[in-house]
């Protein structure tokens, strides 16, 4: 599978107040999301797997499955992101009795050294502006810390951005040598998600086309 991370939106129930999550993530592929990543932190297992089942069913563009390799699993999802505290992706490389592609975070040098050996399929790093979503994150690393962390990345990496980003600023994140960019709140908070998305995609192919010239 050709893995194609340009707007990767990352569906939080928390963030869409009580909206549904298929009709929101459906909205999130049909404004251009290239994957769709599940996250449900500090729901149980059993919950956080009727909603990927519900997703993987409704979707065609990849779906992912946030901190929970065993969930990804069962719900046939393509893909798991792993954090620094999650069990390390090269445990779930060799473990995984399904062909499960891996995208880990990448946040400091030290964490940067550790995910070249990982096995991952692509690296997200952040955060790279301040946000309101993930208060653990740190302190946000700019368009000059992204550049210095992916230049710690094995060639030919994907990298994707992630952190505060949204409509204003990804280009920006684009220009830094991102091949794109995570986001929850800006899509999934926004009253239409679907148009949310398509101008994220827009802005995000427009700067990758810039950066080809």
């Amino acid at each position: 599978m050709t893995l194609d991370v340009r707007l990767l939106a990352i569906a939080d129930p928390e963030a869409l107040r009580g909206r549904d999550l298929v009709a929101a993530a459906q909205a999130a592929e049909a404004g251009g999301a290239t994957i769709i990543q599940l996250r449900m932190k500090g729901a149980g297992a059993g919950a956080m797997l009727d909603a990927a089942r519900c997703l993987r069913a409704a979707l065609t563009v990849p779906l992912f499955i946030n901190d929970r390799a065993d969930v990804a699993w069962a719900a046939g999802a393509e893909g798991v992101h792993l954090g620094a505290e999650d069990i390390p992706a090269e445990a779930v490389r060799a473990a995984a009795p399904w062909p499960c592609l891996i995208g880990v975070s990448v946040g400091t040098s030290a964490e940067a050294r550790a995910a070249r050996t990982a096995g991952a399929d692509y690296w997200s790093l952040g955060s790279v502006f301040a946000t309101a979503t993930k208060p653990d994150a740190g302190a946000p690393i700019g368009a000059a810390g992204f550049r210095a962390l992916a230049a710690l990345a094995p060639a030919g990496m994907p990298l994707v951005g992630i952190g505060g980003i949204d409509a204003t600023n990804a280009a920006e994140v684009v220009g830094a040598g991102a091949a794109g960019v995570a986001v929850i709140s800006a899509i999934f908070g926004a009253d239409d998600v679907g148009q949310a998305a398509r101008r994220l995609r827009d802005v995000v192919d427009a700067a990758l086309n810039a950066r080809k010239r």
